[in-house]
């Protein structure tokens, strides 16, 4: 039975990087056993994703100044109703299942 290769026996290979000398490209591959499995990222490609997730960030909060929140009073008011509802809709669901099995247990004479 063979052996699963290991980062001891060679598997894995990484080009280094050139130690802090203005680096505008982070170039390192990740290959296994011949087949290339990873390519790094260039450094606009990272400032690029983080500039866009500063925009969304800021769009965001834009969006979140143009909502018309609703105020305590309505917030408790509806709140109630949806109890209330889902109060009357369990007892409904309830007292049908009940009805329905008593009826199949009938049919059945079990």
């Amino acid at each position: 039975m063979a052996r699963a290769p290991d980062s001891k026996s060679g598997c894995w290979g990484f080009e280094s990087l050139l130690a802090c000398q203005n680096i505008k490209e982070i170039r390192f591959t990740i290959s296994c056993c011949g087949v290339q499995v990873f390519r790094g990222l260039q450094l606009a490609d990272i400032r690029e994703g983080v500039g866009n997730l500063v925009q969304y960030f800021q769009d965001s909060k834009v969006e979140l100044k143009k909502v018309t929140w609703p105020s305590r009073k309505e917030t408790l008011g509806l709140t109630w109703v949806v109890l209330i509802f889902v109060v009357i809709i369990s007892l409904f669901l309830g007292v049908s299942d009940l009805g329905l099995s008593k009826l199949v247990k009938l049919v059945l004479g079990a």
